[in-house]
């Protein structure tokens, strides 16, 4: 029987966190981050609590693939399949969590390409929250050891990955306009 690799077992890992609600803490394509079941109420309000952060402010939901995101947001900017991490906010989201969404329904997705989150979505076979692993207010971490200690304590579980890459860009942010037209946010 062969043994599983480091990667793997992480991901079997987070996997039984997102079975039990909780929240993790994770390398993602862009930044540091925090990350439950983008579709669990309960999870999410944990990670606003980790956070100290307004739960009237949306968090980001990562998906997997252009079919996933169809399916949540029903249309395919051409930005989607972009050379660098894009998120785009789109005005009709389905099967999100609310918790998650802005005061005007809207909400903030990008599909991955990261490979160990793109892995866990695919097998989780849900889009999942990616919020940067800091407090409200406070700058995101560019490598693990920059984590406070604060949020690293109250996560549930954290992820043994890409602790000494330096992750200091996040995502670029676009707006998704009713016209299909998108505008820069970030």
């Amino acid at each position: 029987m062969k043994s599983k690799n480091i990667f793997d077992i992480e991901i079997d890992n987070v996997l039984k966190i997102l079975d039990k609600g909780g929240t993790f803490l994770y390398p993602t394509d862009t930044i540091w981050g925090i990350g439950c079941d983008a579709t669990n109420d309960e999870a999410i309000d944990k990670i606003y609590k980790i956070k100290q952060r307004d739960d009237n402010k949306a968090c980001i939901s990562l998906v997997q693939s252009i079919n996933q995101l169809k399916e949540i947001t029903g249309v395919i900017p051409d930005l989607v399949i972009s050379s660098e991490p894009t998120t785009i906010i789109y005005p009709n989201v389905k099967n999100l969590s609310k918790k998650i969404l802005s005061i005007d329904g809207s909400a903030a997705i990008r599909l991955t390409s990261d490979k160990f989150c793109k892995e866990i979505i695919k097998k989780f076979g849900k889009p999942i929250v990616s919020t940067s692993a800091n407090i409200s207010g406070q700058n995101h971490a560019k490598k693990f050891n920059e984590i406070s200690n604060e949020i690293k304590q109250n996560v549930d579980y954290i992820v043994n990955l890409s602790k000494e890459k330096l992750m200091t860009k996040p995502s670029k942010i676009f707006y998704l306009n009713p016209d299909g037209s998108l505008k820069k946010i970030r």
